[in-house]
């Protein structure tokens, strides 16, 4: 049994070549140590089950089971081992599907030497402190094993991703993502948010916040994440206990941010909440669309005016070319006022898409609520407005188990 200091590694490719290079690079660092080898997807879960390694290097295609999935399967089963994704493509698509999948690093073959170790260390240094923390919370007798099983299952209990998003700006959802927010969020389903408009992003103006830290302090180090780091970063709403990732304080820094770096983040703050809702800008920035990728839900907003609907229309046209499952997007009515003769159900037929729920202009409501920095559905619950929103959340909450049910699949056929 090697000791505390020792990275204990197992490698997971189909290529015969690879994995011998491999292991010949690790075998001159004295802190690694190879324990094992497989040779498709379902051999590295089993191995990582019996070897219970620190760190696996997974190769991505591989002819029985690809390397994302095996990934999520012993992310899920055994979640302080931290995976290295290995791949000959580098596109940023099977980066972020790793990313989502649990991954910890990934690496375009063939990996620099330095690279790679690199990655390793930073890889196992994580595990070594998700073990501790395991064993500490549960020793090792019988009931503690049973206990640290039930730990393992709640580790990876992924969030839900919830991008709000118009194309056109105006619309509300920025007031519209903060009382979801403050409903949705409770001491079981904590949540956090997201400001996706990096230039010009008023989430904690809406909620009268202010701090000094924003993505940009998250961005450089979305390799290396950890709860602590970001604990750091995220500002808490005093008055709810909503988490809040802030957009840039300068315009300009918002180009410090890539749509990489933005994904790996959601992808982290998945581990850590019940629910991440992105407050997205209009533009499809590469931000957004790393959005949409990791999102759970698109809850897309219009109002009732035709420039609104023609643009929500238009971002419909889209959504199979830029990768979202048309019934992963809830419509939304937002300030809707019945004496406008444009109708939910006119709507509706449009854009071919049903409107799930409208929510009622209310300004006397709204603007003194954003004004005080507090969601107005914290006041009285009875009004319209107020309504609206709870049904809106629950709605919310039952689409996402519907879409869950609908997509699960066995994770340990193996």
């Amino acid at each position: 049994m090697s000791d505390d200091a020792t990275i204990r590694v197992i490698i997971v490719d189909d290529v015969r070549e690879t994995r011998e290079n491999i292991r010949k690079l690790l075998q001159f660092e004295s802190d690694i140590e190879v324990a094992g080898v497989a040779t498709t997807g379902r051999e590295g879960i089993q191995l990582a089950r019996d070897v219970s390694p620190d760190v696996v290097l997974m190769d991505i295609n591989m002819p029985d089971m690809d390397g994302i999935a095996a990934t999520e399967s012993i992310r899920e089963e055994l979640p302080y081992i931290q995976i290295v994704i290995l791949s000959v493509q580098g596109d940023p698509n099977y980066m972020r599907r790793a990313m989502l999948a649990g991954a910890r690093d990934f690496l375009t073959k063939p990996p620099m030497v330095d690279e790679l170790i690199a990655a390793i260390r930073r890889a196992g240094r994580l595990a070594h402190q998700e073990r501790k923390k395991s064993e500490d919370l549960y020793p090792m007798d019988a009931a503690g094993m049973a206990a640290r099983g039930q730990y393992a299952q709640q580790a990876v209990s992924y969030g839900k991703v919830i991008v709000v998003y118009s194309p056109k700006g105006g619309v509300g959802c920025t007031t519209l993502t903060t009382n979801l927010a403050v409903t949705l969020h409770n001491a079981e389903t904590p949540v956090v948010l997201l400001d996706g408009n990096l230039q010009f992003g008023d989430l904690t103006i809406v909620l009268n916040e202010r701090g000094k830290n924003s993505i940009v302090d998250l961005a450089p180090r979305a390799d290396e994440l950890d709860a602590e780091i970001v604990e750091e970063v995220l500002i808490t709403h005093r008055a709810t206990g909503v988490k809040i990732l802030a957009a840039p304080q300068r315009p300009e820094q918002a180009e410090n941010v890539t749509g990489d770096q933005f994904g790996k983040v959601l992808a982290y703050l998945r581990r850590m909440y019940a629910y991440v809702i992105v407050d997205a800008e209009s533009a499809l920035s590469d931000v957004v669309l790393s959005a949409f990728d990791a999102s759970s839900m698109v809850l897309l907003v219009a109002n009732q005016d035709i420039p609104s609907i023609n643009d929500a229309r238009l971002f419909m046209d889209l959504t199979e070319v830029i990768g979202i499952d048309r019934e992963r997007i809830l419509f939304v009515i937002n300030k809707y006022d019945k004496r406008i003769a444009i109708t939910p159900e006119s709507i509706g037929e449009n854009l071919r898409k049903e409107v799930s729920l409208v929510i009622p202009s209310d300004e006397r409501v709204v603007l003194p609520s954003v004004n005080r920095g507090l969601p107005f559905v914290m006041g009285d619950k009875k009004r319209p407005i107020s309504r609206a929103i709870l049904t809106l959340a629950e709605t919310v909450r039952q689409q996402l188990v519907e879409l869950e049910t609908a997509h699960e699949v066995p994770n340990h056929v193996v």
